[in-house]
């Protein structure tokens, strides 16, 4: 029986996807190194540093541990200034009226990020007092497809992994929802899930899955 809803957060319950490729492709344009919107799309669900590896495959030189902390620090200072301009206006659409609806009927709804920009988001658009339990990249050591995110959601929540549905847009995140022994919820075409939906506009989904 499904008592919890766990939410990746970044295309899923709000898009900062433009905002993640603006600030990748300005660094790597300032570095000489190529990439696109295709190498973006790898780097969904996946931690900053772990995603500049992957940005660095292109690069013409090799970095050393200081300067690629200081070219995450630099992405990370562009993507910052971009989220600062979201609003309520930025949900996604049928991601509020689900959650009301999770809510209403019982079922506890928390966060599992791997962005340490989840309290700045989730402030930015209306729902840092919103959810139940909020996991991130702030106290994970491993970032998906490691479980430990939505673990650490189970476990602030008080529910059994195998009582959580994982709802992610990437193939990461249902992987780690898989590995932590829960449901998984795919949207956007994220693959190996359990249960799919293009994303959260249709309000009856989680009737269908939760019963």
């Amino acid at each position: 029986m499904i008592k919890a809803v766990l939410f990746d957060l970044d295309g899923v319950i709000v898009s900062t996807d433009g905002c993640h490729y603006r600030a990748w492709k300005r660094m790597a344009d300032e570095e000489g190194i190529y990439f696109d919107e295709k190498i973006n799309d790898r780097l969904r669900g996946v931690s900053r540093m772990a995603s500049l590896e992957i940005v660095l495959e292109r690069a013409s030189r090799s970095y050393t541990e200081e300067e690629k902390v200081a070219l995450a620090a630099r992405k990370n200072d562009y993507y910052r200034d971009l989220i600062r301009e979201l609003t309520p206006s930025d949900i996604l659409p049928g991601a509020m009226e689900n959650l009301n609806e999770l809510k209403e009927n019982g079922i506890l709804v928390a966060v599992g990020s791997s962005s340490k920009n989840t309290p700045l988001i989730l402030r930015r658009i209306g729902l840092d007092a919103f959810f139940d339990a909020v996991s991130d990249g702030n106290n994970i050591s491993h970032s998906k497809p490691d479980p430990e995110v939505f673990l650490k959601a189970a476990e602030m929540l008080g529910t059994d992994p195998a009582d959580c549905l994982v709802v992610e847009d990437a193939d990461a995140g249902i992987e780690a929802g898989r590995r932590g022994g829960m449901k998984t919820l795919s949207v956007k075409g994220a693959v190996g899930a359990d249960y799919f939906a293009p994303d959260l506009s249709d309000y009856s989904i989680f009737r269908r899955i939760i019963r």
